[in-house]
């Protein structure tokens, strides 16, 4: 098939109805229902708490809410699908009744939590593993028509700091987006959204790698998502802790809007929104 024809420029996605321009870069905040997330202060386990940080994450200017009951840190306990859906279904219903204008997306590996949080108001599939945990999950994808977020990772949470080995990082995450977009778009999914990985199955080494080569991502004609808040990438580097990687974190998130970013997924909505709005003024 023709590059002109396969790869055409998308800009836009559809979520549950409300149609998204990301000629603009946005922000998605990060919402996890864990008992174990790497970042501490992003754990939420109330529904309280839940919808206390959604309604301030809203009102700082995140365009989406990332919302996950399935830590996915380095070696991260490995929990059953109906535990999962114990965590998060309630969280996306009371989000969406509370919010009704929010755009939520999912954070799952598994087909069936997907589908359920849909229907529960979701509007957004985020998978790590880009149907490699789930043989499921491209067909739901495809009969729910929601925008899905594909991540590169090799291996599981639990294994894959053992599998962080490449001949070329860049080369090997850009092939199996090309055969993993091959396969959804062949399903008729619309709305697919790239995410390199960062840290998944990678070396800090690897990671700066694939920052330094985002702009490559382009060629692919999707939307690109860089999610490296408060990631041991950077408090690794600078000898410091998740607790103290904003202004890292900050940094790494404007070099990935000079790479051509569109999405910021991140702890920190504020910042995030600050960034972006300094970086379209410089840009403009």
């Amino acid at each position: 098939m023709a590059k002109d024809t396969f790869f055409r420029k998308k800009a836009t996605i559809n979520a549950g109805g409300k149609l998204i321009d990301l000629s603009s870069p946005k922000v998605m905040g990060i919402i996890n229902i864990t008992p174990d997330s790497f970042y501490a202060d992003s754990r939420k386990n109330s529904l309280d708490d839940i919808l206390s940080q959604a309604e301030r994450m809203l009102a700082e200017g995140a365009t989406f809410l990332d919302i996950g009951a399935y830590s996915s840190r380095p070696g991260a306990e490995d929990i059953s699908a109906d535990e999962e859906l114990d965590r998060l279904l309630p969280a996306v219903r009371a989000i969406a009744e509370a919010f009704p204008d929010a755009v939520l997306s999912i954070d799952t590996f598994r087909a069936k939590v997907a589908e359920a949080a849909v229907k529960a108001g979701g509007h957004i599939v985020n998978d790590i593993s880009a149907g490699s945990l789930d043989t499921n999950m491209f067909t739901t994808v495809a009969r729910l028509q929601v925008p899905y977020i594909l991540m590169h990772m090799k291996g599981t949470p639990q294994n894959m700091v053992k599998l962080a080995n490449y001949t070329d990082v860049f080369s090997e995450v850009f092939d199996y987006f090309v055969e993993k977009i091959y396969q959804l778009k062949r399903l008729g999914v619309h709305d697919i959204i790239l995410d390199p990985g960062f840290g998944f199955a990678k070396t800090a080494e690897h990671s700066y790698e694939l920052m330094k080569r985002l702009d490559e991502l382009k060629r692919l004609q999707l939307p690109i998502l860089a999610g490296v808040s408060r990631k041991r990438m950077i408090y690794g580097l600078l000898g410091t802790s998740a607790d103290e990687a904003l202004n890292g974190t900050t940094a790494l998130n404007t070099i990935a809007l000079m790479k051509g970013a569109t999405i910021l997924r991140v702890h920190d909505v504020k910042e995030a929104v600050e960034a972006v709005n300094v970086w379209e003024a410089v840009t403009a």
